[in-house]
């Protein structure tokens, strides 16, 4: 939970069930992982072309049960 904490306000990767992604600033979480995200996209996969499309959703809540991975920024991108 600390690695989340100094996420805080960076860009995140988040991998959910249904091979969806979101990727969005993190603004909170909780202890059940629960996310909020803001400035969101989603990525959706297109398996036919081998690409994806993406949409923007703006700010959204995850919800922590469908939450496969959170990736953080790294290093040298966060602000």
């Amino acid at each position: 939970m600390d690695l989340l904490q100094k996420s805080i306000g960076s860009q995140v990767l988040v991998e959910l069930r249904g091979d969806r992604k979101i990727k969005g600033k993190l603004r909170g979480y909780d202890q059940h992982l629960n996310l909020i995200l803001e400035n969101a996209d989603e990525i959706s996969p297109d398996p036919e072309r081998e690409t994806g499309s993406i949409e923007a959703i703006h700010t959204v809540i995850v919800r922590g049960d469908n939450v496969v991975i959170v990736s953080p920024p790294p290093k040298s991108a966060k602000k």
